[in-house]
């Protein structure tokens, strides 16, 4: 299966801005790509690729003053297999944890996972550690908060959402984090495209996701306490601590952005040259990407 994936962001900077932008496919997905994610900007301006801590793939670059245009737009191959569930992976003994998991138990700016730790415990503690714990915290979470993008705000943490009881999917994955690194689950922030692949209609506008990866039986394994349910088509773009870690587009001043579109879906063919069909004219009405998440 092939999934055309990319995003285009419109601003209207007053003057010349640097920024640094995390829109690429992570580099893990980056051998699936069958039409490439290159980043494009109009009008053109240099882009100073490199990786950062985590291994995500980042862009710099200076906008210029006036009207700026920046995306992607990629083809992925996809199995087209949902999200796997493996409900024998087991918890890891904090002695037994790779060194690289344990900065995914700590507390981080969104996730105060040690202000949540008794409660973590009240409410999960009972429950068999393991996936079964993981997906008690799921579950929990995708009740517990109201979604909606009118409640999307960039300062809101994890203990502010559960006090709160609402938010937008990055609020659900922050308290799900925070509530799995409290029970001594190593989990990372995850922020990418989930596609509408399989899901009945009518679809809302493509938006960018958070979930979460825990590290159990040895690996990472997805889990979305948003949609609580295995999705098809999910492809990162990055992973850190929280969404601190991983901003799509970070600027260096004013964030004037004016318009904002997603897209995920999935595509029968290539043209002749190797592009993907050409996108439909109309654009998605504008709408603010700070903090929604959806």
């Amino acid at each position: 299966m092939r999934i055309r994936l990319g995003c285009e962001m419109r601003y209207a900077f007053p003057y010349p801005v640097p920024m640094v932008v995390m829109l690429n496919v992570h580099p893990t997905r980056a051998d699936a790509l069958e039409a490439p994610d290159t980043l494009r900007t109009e009008p053109p301006v240099p882009v100073d690729l490199y990786r950062d801590g985590f291994g995500n793939l980042c862009g710099r670059l200076t906008a210029p003053a006036g009207n700026f245009t920046l995306g992607t737009d990629a083809v992925i191959g996809d199995d087209g297999s949902p999200d796997p569930a493996h409900p024998e992976a087991e918890q890891h003994a904090i002695e037994a944890l790779p060194a690289e998991t344990i900065v995914f138990l700590l507390p981080s700016r969104y996730c105060e996972s040690d202000l949540l730790a008794d409660e973590a415990w009240r409410l999960f503690g009972h429950v068999e550690p393991g996936w079964g714990r993981v997906q008690a915290v799921c579950d929990f979470v995708h009740d517990h908060i109201a979604f909606g993008y009118e409640f999307a705000h960039g300062d809101r943490t994890a203990q502010d959402a559960y006090a709160g009881g609402r938010g937008v999917c990055r609020d659900f994955t922050h308290l799900a984090v925070a509530f799995c690194r409290a029970l001594n689950v190593p989990t990372r922030y995850c922020t990418g495209y989930v596609s509408f692949i399989g899901e009945p209609e009518p679809h809302p506008a493509g938006d960018f996701a958070a979930w979460m990866e825990v590290f159990l039986g040895g690996r990472w394994h997805v889990f979305d306490p948003r949609n609580n349910s295995p999705r098809i088509g999910r492809v990162m773009v990055a992973y850190g601590r929280d969404a601190a870690d991983v901003p799509l587009t970070h600027t260096f001043g004013p964030n004037p952005l004016v318009g904002f579109r997603v897209w995920a879906e999935r595509i029968d063919h290539l043209d002749a040259s190797g592009d993907a069909p050409i996108l439909p004219e109309e654009p998605l009405p504008p709408q603010s990407m700070a903090t929604r998440m959806g």
